[in-house]
């Protein structure tokens, strides 16, 4: 087959998001506002949750959640060692200290056999991660952990996806997911946290706009110009724009499509790839819905034919982008040192960290660009 050029992801934007950024900026209106909110509003209805607040990252979501639980210096949170630095990051942030714990191999999640033995009287949260769009077993989890302990889903890659007939983002306490492009739906960046608990979604609506005891838009259309808010708490800014809550909007509209779509291709990698004795992929969860942010497959180390960077090596040379999975926090110099971590500490995040590699799915990908990934790894 002729060479080809497949990017690792490419967003799913087009002339719907174009016109509605268009209609944004004639309006005159570009800072959070009627978009923005509208955006929330139907977030909220598709994820069957009581509240949800934009923001500009799935990171500052987190960071906002944690600050407004009170979690601070003396506070432990417990987070897998297998994710986006950004969950640990946001615990320091805080100035409370996360507590590792290892990860399956089979779904790259928060291992719950791992998890009571690193709680403490310290502990006050713990941030499972959906990884790549797979839930994790909250259950489980539920069934460990003393009640007291917060539930903060890390849902940066679970938009769409469920959990025993629940939606990603009602699983916990609270919730915050990402929209970089390289997520399902993308607002270029942003965010959304949920929650069900309606005097958390006040504090933190507060807090992401500097702790404002008004919003801007409703100060704005208040009959008293003079007026500026009270600041009675320390806040951030955290506001998400109404241009990219206008492109929030169309992509949400498209979500159900996006991820049928990435189910089907999910499906084809199993059925294409499942006679390579060497690649272990993912599966379709029994108990939900996967929301294939990433398709991640993970590479035996003793039947590869190759290292895994030997292998994206070859294949970027055939024109076919490929990432790791993620990283192995632990294994990151900031935590290795403040820590005194060591790679050994957590073998199955090590193992994710050197044979984890995510390849090609998102919703601009033709038959023959999935064709042509398989064929490739047929060829080693």
């Amino acid at each position: 087959m002729e060479k080809r050029n497949i990017a690792i992801s490419l967003p799913a934007t087009g002339e719907d998001e174009w016109q509605a950024v268009r209609e944004t900026i004639l309006s005159g209106w570009l800072t959070q506002g009627p978009k923005v909110a509208e955006f929330e509003k139907r977030f909220a209805e598709r994820h069957k949750v009581n509240h949800a607040l934009a923001v500009t990252s799935c990171t500052t979501g987190l960071h906002l959640i944690l600050a407004a639980m009170e979690i601070g210096p003396g506070d432990e949170v417990i987070v897998p060692a297998f994710t986006w630095i950004a969950t640990a990051n946001v615990v320091l942030h805080c100035g409370a200290t996360p507590v590792f714990v290892d990860v399956c191999k089979k779904t790259f999640n928060m291992d719950p056999a791992q998890i009571l033995k690193k709680v403490t009287k310290r502990t006050k949260a713990i941030i499972p991660v959906h990884l790549f769009g797979l839930c994790v077993d909250i259950d489980d989890i539920k069934s460990i952990i003393p009640t007291h302990i917060k539930i903060i889903e890390d849902a940066a890659c679970a938009v769409g996806a469920s959990y025993n007939g629940k939606w990603a983002g009602t699983l916990g306490d609270a919730a915050s997911f990402s929209f970089h492009p390289r997520k399902s739906i993308t607002t270029g960046e942003g965010g959304m946290i949920t929650t069900n608990n309606t005097k958390l979604a006040q504090h933190m609506s507060q807090m992401r706009n500097h702790g404002a005891s008004i919003a801007e838009e409703q100060r704005h259309k208040g009959q008293k110009p003079y007026v500026l808010p009270d600041f009675n708490l320390l806040g951030f800014n955290y506001r998400m724009t109404d241009l990219q809550g206008s492109v929030g909007i169309k992509q949400l509209e498209k979500l159900d499509h996006f991820i049928s779509e990435r189910s089907k291709w999910a499906k084809y990698y199993k059925e294409k790839l499942s006679d390579i004795k060497w690649l272990f992929l993912p599966d379709e969860p029994e108990n939900g819905n996967h929301g294939w942010q990433s398709y991640v497959i993970n590479l035996s180390q003793e039947s590869a034919p190759a290292p895994r960077n030997k292998i994206m090596k070859k294949l970027q040379e055939q024109g076919i982008a490929t990432r790791p999975g993620t990283h192995a926090v632990h294994m990151l110099g900031l935590y290795k040192e403040k820590f005194d971590l060591h790679s050994d500490d957590f073998p199955n995040a090590r193992d994710c960290n050197n044979n984890a590699m995510a390849i090609p799915l998102h919703n601009r990908m033709t038959k023959e660009d999935y064709d042509y990934v398989v064929g490739a790894f047929h060829k080693f």
